[in-house]
């Protein structure tokens, strides 16, 4: 193996947006991850929503004065 081509690799604490931390093994020196093993609804069984404004509504705000011009 080349010497000095390899990142460094660190012992971290992932940050989820629930609150829950997480001890992993990372080459990044800090982590902040938006959904995690404690709050996913596969692993709780229970329904949370995340996004409040849905793919969809996204869109249409976004083209809203495009889709206005065509009519």
């Amino acid at each position: 193996m080349r010497s000095d081509i390899h990142p460094e690799y660190h012992k971290i604490t992932a940050k989820c947006g629930c609150g829950n931390e997480i001890e992993i093994g990372s080459v990044n020196p800090e982590m902040v991850i938006e959904i995690c093993s404690a709050c996913h609804p596969f692993f709780t069984g229970k329904q949370k929503l995340i996004d409040t404004a849905g793919r969809i509504e996204k869109f249409k705000k976004r083209y809203a004065k495009h889709f206005e011009e065509k009519k």
